[in-house]
């Protein structure tokens, strides 16, 4: 028997002292951790007794807040999700496709996706985004999911992200048009576009485009708990019993009462307050904007940069603060801004920042991130050839590997594990993923290129997250034997 340590911190009190510490949250969740009349969670934490309902058969109070949910959203049906988005993705795809069957998929996709394929055994066939300049993936566009799908007649349904992290939209509208003249249904993860709903100042939810199933993340900009989702159905083309069958399945048994009460009070939110909410929203975000074109060195990323097919649209409350052409790499601005100035952002890349803003954002939290950038900007200078920032953009970062083997398939196979740099040629039986935001560089099944063993050495030297592989130092990778 292991020995019972010492802790050096527990979780609760480490949590709660954070919680009065200085440090602002550029990051998910939405509620940005303001106190609300929410009750004290201990006094409502239940399970299914007399009175309350049943997600699994909701019939009574939960049937009538998914409806309330259903109709905020216009939808045919919504569901409650408390095992997050990935709950929701994993049902989507397995009701849309049979067992074997072919998924036409954006490459950019969570890492979800992946297992929703490898659980169904599915074939997977990639839409790459395109290139903006920026260096962050751009949108889908109908034109590569028309020569996709004319490449690929065995597909069963698409995914799509949008928007992305990043909050790259794509032209939802005529891409379900395309896909639904081939009679298949299209499903978007559009975790990150719950409050599209509520202000024509943001891109059109995916919902009131076509999509036949669209996945919310309420916790990413509503004011809702961490792990809280939605999953929407909006057409026949995947019966609504199918969902149900597999959120059956992919939810916990024992979903929280406190979580769902989250969802409920936070779309309840919205739907009485939100058009005020976001019109304050709005105008922070604009001034900020405003303020950020005194940025000489620095920049943020706008949509009026890019070509509309390269940038369909862009969710203008994720912040990108790029470091490119600067002696700063992203992390390195990701550290002075939580070390110097106590803001905490959402993830850094190599070449830029991410600031997740939401509703419950304030003034001052904007004043203290504008002002943050401005003093630092004045405090950097251009790169030269003698200070090279040698930053990858997404598509440098993310080609497509050749491929050997379905997901599946690679992991049923016996493998050997050997040295990452001894990898190349062989075929991967782990993902290899920055998280945030959870991409896979390379997925079981893919060929290990050079290129991917010197972008992984470069993301580490650059202190990004690299995760996926058993190895947890990442110097070693398994491999179909």
């Amino acid at each position: 028997m292991k020995p019972i340590l010492e802790p050096t911190e527990y979780l609760d009190k480490k949590l709660t002292a954070y919680s009065k510490s200085g440090y602002y949250p550029f990051h998910m969740p939405g509620h940005k951790r303001h106190v609300t009349d929410f009750p004290n969670p201990y006094a409502i934490d239940i399970t299914e007794i007399d009175g309350f309902d049943n997600l699994h058969h909701a019939v009574d109070i939960l049937k009538e807040a998914q409806n309330r949910a259903s109709s905020l959203y216009h939808t045919k049906e919504s569901f409650f999700l408390v095992n997050g988005s990935t709950c929701g993705i994993l049902s989507a795809i397995s009701a849309a496709l049979p067992r074997e069957g072919t998924l036409l998929m954006g490459r950019n996709c969570h890492k979800a996706a992946y297992h929703a394929a490898f659980l169904r055994q599915l074939k997977t066939c990639y839409l790459m985004p395109e290139e903006i300049s920026f260096g962050i993936m751009g949108s889908i566009t109908p034109d590569t999911v028309s020569k996709a799908l004319a490449t690929h007649p065995e597909a069963k349904a698409v995914f799509l992200t949008s928007p992305t992290y990043d909050g790259v939209v794509s032209d939802i509208r005529i891409i379900a048009d395309i896909i639904h003249a081939h009679n298949i249904p299209l499903i978007v993860d559009e975790a990150h576009g719950a409050h599209f709903r509520f202000s024509n100042a943001f891109p059109v939810s995916a919902l009131e485009c076509g999509a036949d199933i669209v996945i919310h993340s309420v916790h990413k900009t509503l004011p809702c708990f961490t792990q809280t989702a939605l999953l929407h159905v909006n057409s026949e083309r995947i019966p609504v019993d199918t969902v149900k069958s597999f959120l059956d399945i992919y939810e916990t048994s024992s979903p929280s009462y406190i979580l769902m009460s989250s969802i409920e009070q936070g779309l309840r939110t919205m739907a009485t307050e939100g058009a005020e909410l976001m019109q304050n929203f709005t105008q922070l975000l604009n001034d900020f904007y405003q303020q950020a074109k005194q940025l000489k060195h620095l920049s943020v990323f706008t949509a009026e940069s890019c070509k509309q097919e390269v940038c369909f649209r862009h969710d203008f409350s994720k912040i990108l603060i790029s470091t490119k052409d600067t002696e700063l790499t992203g992390q390195k601005l990701y550290n002075i801004l939580l070390n110097n100035y106590h803001l905490q952002m959402e993830m850094a890349s190599g070449h830029y920042v991410t600031a997740l803003t939401s509703v419950m954002d304030t003034k001052e939290g904007f004043d203290r991130l504008i002002q943050a950038l401005l003093e630092i900007d004045c405090n950097i200078t251009s790169s030269t050839a003698d200070t090279p920032n040698s930053s990858l953009t997404c598509q440098e970062l993310y080609p497509i590997p050749p491929q050997a083997l379905s997901i599946s398939k690679a992991l049923e196979k016996n493998y050997d594990t050997v040295p990452l740099a001894d990898a190349i040629g062989y075929v991967s039986q782990e993902y290899i993923y920055l998280y945030p935001p959870g991409i896979p560089m390379i997925a079981p099944g893919e060929v290990v290129s050079e290129k991917l063993v010197d972008n992984i050495r470069l993301c580490q030297k650059q202190g990004l997250a690299v995760e996926g592989l058993a190895d947890k130092e990442n110097k070693k990778i398994r491999v179909v034997k």
